[in-house]
């Protein structure tokens, strides 16, 4: 069974950094797809980072050269970066892998609980 927690969510001010973290386990950690979604209040979760198995890694476009996404397999445990925070990126971020295979938006199949992640300005 995969089970995912993620820690470092908090509040920040505008043009802040915060670094999400997301232990895995249940499952062979280097080869499968993980990733990061965010949702803020009223609105669909979203796609914000994925890191393929080899470790390349995918971005939305909001969310470009402000945030990174990293992994360390030895650990088992997930990381985001993110930089330059703005108000907009308020949301629960959520801690996501795809198991089948596959790493499109749509592919991932098991979630964390999320961790909040508030910016003020």
């Amino acid at each position: 069974q995969v089970q995912l927690v993620e820690s470092g969510g908090g509040s920040v001010q505008a043009g802040g950094s915060l670094r999400l973290s997301c232990a895995a386990s249940g499952y062979t950690y280097s080869t499968i797809c993980m990733g990061w979604f965010r949702q803020a209040p009223g609105k669909e979760r979203e796609g914000v980072a994925r890191i393929y198995s080899l470790g390349s890694t995918g971005y939305a476009d909001s969310v470009k050269g402000r945030f990174t996404v990293s992994k360390d397999n030895a650990k088992g445990t997930l990381y985001l970066q993110m930089n330059s925070l703005k108000p907009e990126d308020t949301a629960m971020y959520y801690c996501a892998v795809a198991s089948g295979g596959w790493c499109r938006w749509a592919d991932f199949d098991y979630w964390g609980q999320g961790t909040q992640v508030t910016v003020s300005s």
